[in-house]
């Protein structure tokens, strides 16, 4: 009885939230209805730390399913709404680590949905992500979050994928269980015309986090060989 319930337990603490399964199915509507409940819930909150990150948390899901679908107006109206509310979070815990990954995150997906805005929120997407690193150094996310902006950035321009698969390697020595440093080592490794293990890392993903429908898109255009 005390292992059944005990395997009962550690499923329930391994479900997705209903924000990480809107954004794994890009369920659009869902993701719109979260948002705007975290943004009323930070309004009505406004010295409440947690409720600024999560309303950030939320925005930079939206933005992120936007992106994923092509939809760069509605990916940028979504971080430009976060970033207020990191802001906030960041005034409120500045010794919070993820509070900048947010920020870094949200700043980076204003990118390629408005590229004009590209030199400064490039600066503070990085500047926000280093602040991340400094305060945590063992922070999964963080390097995952500074791989992704290595991904976009050219290596003429301090990018690259080498970089970015470097970080995305460390992100996951850190937490294995990294679904979303898999998939983008996967899109890296891609990039670099490595499909076997870019096949690999796509897989992995979906072994943590199999409702996530980009990795499964990712895996299917992959070439097998």
């Amino acid at each position: 009885m005390l292992a059944f319930l005990m395997a009962g337990y550690l499923a329930a603490a391994a479900a997705p939230s209903p924000l990480e399964l809107a954004r794994d199915r890009q369920d659009r509507p869902a993701l719109q209805k979260l948002l705007a409940d975290a943004m009323a819930t930070a309004a009505k909150a406004p010295r409440d730390a947690a409720a600024q990150y999560h309303a950030a948390l939320t925005a930079s899901y939206a933005a992120e399913v936007a992106l994923e679908v092509r939809d760069k107006k509605a990916a940028e109206d979504a971080a430009l709404k976060g970033i207020q509310a990191a802001e906030r979070a960041i005034a409120l815990n500045p010794k919070s680590a993820p509070n900048y990954v947010v920020m870094a995150t949200l700043c980076g997906q204003v990118i390629p949905a408005n590229i004009l805005m590209g030199i400064s929120y490039g600066k503070r997407a990085k500047d926000s992500v280093e602040k991340a690193i400094a305060t945590d150094p063992r922070l999964s996310s963080a390097y995952e979050a500074r791989g992704v902006g290595s991904y976009y950035l050219p290596a003429g321009f301090g990018g690259g994928y080498d970089l970015a698969v470097a970080d995305f390697r460390k992100a996951i020595e850190l937490d294995p269980k990294n679904a979303e440093a898999y998939l983008w080592l996967g899109l890296s490794l891609r990039k670099q015309n490595k499909d076997a293990e870019a096949r690999q890392a796509f897989a992995r993903s979906l072994e943590i986090d199999p409702n996530r429908v980009w990795a499964k898109q990712q895996l299917d255009k992959t070439p097998a060989k």
